[in-house]
């Protein structure tokens, strides 16, 4: 037993001295800045309190802004990502030709780098859908991402056909995992169609939606590639998500104890959306 401890640990040290490395030390650090007024230059740091919580809480309009917009975007996306993955999952499981390529097709996309992926799609939707738009007269093509409406859209479009194929992977494991005894006495039963999908596989799924709930929702919160590469918060900040907005702050106005104040708030939010989704979705969790 001793042994396998000081195996245990000695397999498990890399990964903590890493963690503490990157993840805990920075976090710290980080809280504590948000109690100053530093600008991230130099080597002055003012404590002032909670002064920089109460300017974000009461008149910081641009990170309220912000806030909702990647509220109202992530919630579209953890629902678009998720539908759209468990479909392709139960597409790719059929008994049909070519599955094997199709699960490869459909994950490609996730292999791509966030700001080549957002580049190319801002192409598509700069170029592309004008040229589309003044060849066919559609005037809703033209001038894509210089709408918040159209940009929300198009954030939402890049996220899904990026994600849904990850997504895709994690449901495909669950299903496989299915016993073939519970689908048999099933279809005795004349479960069929949408009553099994409904009373037997959705139930039998749950712990792969706690999953991809999960990330998705983590995903979707901290977005930043994607965003910055596709519209940059454009038109006048009107699509700029929480984590664009917090860079902006310490990087482009040099005011690093509110940016990081703000990922101190930014951090909580999620981790409370996270906690709630799990205990939500882990109740509703059966075995097989």
């Amino acid at each position: 037993m001793k042994k396998s401890k000081k195996g245990f640990f000695l397999f498990m040290a890399p990964a903590l001295v890493a963690f503490t490395l990157v993840q805990l030390i920075p976090t710290v650090m980080g809280i504590g800045y948000s109690f100053t007024d530093w600008n991230g230059i130099s080597k002055a740091k003012h404590f002032v309190g909670v002064q920089n919580y109460i300017t974000i809480l009461t008149s910081d309009l641009s990170f309220r802004n912000a806030f909702i917009f990647t509220f109202l975007f992530s919630v579209c996306a953890v629902v678009s990502v998720n539908l759209i993955g468990f479909l392709l999952a139960t597409l790719v499981t059929q008994r049909i030709k070519g599955v094997n390529f199709l699960r490869g097709i459909f994950f490609m996309p996730n292999l791509i780098g966030g700001i080549l992926l957002g580049f190319t799609w801002q192409f598509i939707f700069v170029q592309v859908f004008e040229a589309i738009g003044k060849k066919l007269g559609i005037l809703w093509l033209r001038g894509w991402l210089t709408d918040q409406r159209t940009g929300f859209l198009g954030l939402l479009i890049v996220v899904t056909w990026q994600l849904s194929g990850y997504m895709m992977m994690i449901y495909i494991a669950q299903l496989q995992n299915i016993p073939e005894d519970v689908l048999e006495a099933a279809e005795l039963d004349n479960a069929v169609g949408w009553n099994r999908m409904r009373y037997i596989i959705l139930p039998l799924m749950m712990p792969a939606f706690t999953i991809g709930l999960f990330l998705s929702i983590s995903n979707a919160f901290k977005l930043f590639d994607q965003n910055l590469s596709l519209t940059a918060g454009g038109p006048v900040n009107s699509t700029q998500m929480l984590a664009l907005n917090i860079y902006t702050t310490a990087f482009g106005e040099n005011r690093f104890g509110l940016a990081q104040a703000k990922a101190v708030i930014f951090m909580i939010v999620v981790m409370a959306i996270s906690v709630i989704q799990l205990s939500i979705t882990k109740r509703r969790e059966v075995e097989a």
